[in-house]
């Protein structure tokens, strides 16, 4: 299940203080004026991709330069296998990639319903876990080892081995991969000079459209978290004093920063 990112477009300015807004007016002032509000805005799924890759590419090339696993191939699976970041396994237990437990998982659990209800899915601490435990999923496996004879050039090998090793269950999860990676030109981050493809990519032009509004209820903490991004860089980015924002203040998402 996809999950969208709602972005509150009301008109009322309201003063916040110690984390949480503050409604300085009356009651039915409020209430009036929520009235009047225009219809929330929904992100895009090429936006949330946008942010996806924005936010764990640099995870991918890290795996890539240890365990050869092309950084498009391991961006297209996580995009896919984690609903753009948005999936609840991704949220609630950082599992970017749908691995379940088996029998040699000792770490903690979370569980989802997918083949079958209440599945046991690998739990991690951080995304960058997750990323290293696929890397590791696919290295330590009999079945996926032909991959690793595969150019990490050739994206279309690598998501048609996974298919036919068995990795989903989706007839289409190839051309799936292979659709992901090139509308989003995910193989300029397999090349020797990723790093400066990527910064050709406009990366900021992105980011600058990534700008949230605050609504009632938003806490700078709360913010933070649903972007993934740390309490310190917005606080940072947006000149924030005393940790006091406003009801409909538009704030930058520092997400390059990540």
């Amino acid at each position: 299940m996809i999950f969208s990112i709602l972005i509150s477009c009301g008109t009322s300015r309201k003063l916040t203080r110690n984390k949480k807004i503050l409604d300085n007016s009356q009651k039915e002032n409020f209430h009036s004026e929520e009235k009047m509000s225009n219809p929330t805005k929904i992100l895009s799924n090429k936006e949330k991709i946008q942010l996806y890759i924005t936010q764990y590419s640099s995870i991918a090339k890290d795996e890539m330069r240890v365990h050869k696993i092309p950084a498009s191939i391991t961006l297209a699976q996580g995009i896919l296998e984690s609903g753009m970041g948005y999936g609840r396994l991704a949220k609630e237990g950082n599992n970017h990639f749908g691995i379940k437990c088996h029998d040699e998982w000792k770490g903690k659990r979370i569980y989802h319903d997918d083949d079958k209800k209440g599945e046991c899915f690998r739990l991690y601490k951080n995304a960058a876990s997750s990323y290293r435990d696929h890397s590791l999923f696919l290295k330590n496996r009999v079945r996926y080892s032909h991959l690793f004879k595969i150019k990490s050039s050739n994206y279309k090998g690598w998501a048609e081995g996974l298919k036919n090793a068995g990795y989903a269950t989706d007839p289409n999860y190839a051309e799936k991969l292979i659709s992901l990676i090139e509308r989003f030109e995910l193989t300029r981050f397999d090349s020797k000079m990723a790093k400066s493809n990527a910064e050709k990519y406009s990366v900021s032009k992105q980011m600058n459209n990534f700008i949230h509004i605050v609504k009632k209820g938003d806490t700078l903490y709360s913010i933070s978290k649903q972007y993934g991004v740390t309490l310190d860089n917005l606080v940072r980015v947006n000149q924030i004093k005393d940790q006091v924002i406003f009801l409909n203040q538009e704030l930058k998402i520092p997400i390059k920063n990540y």
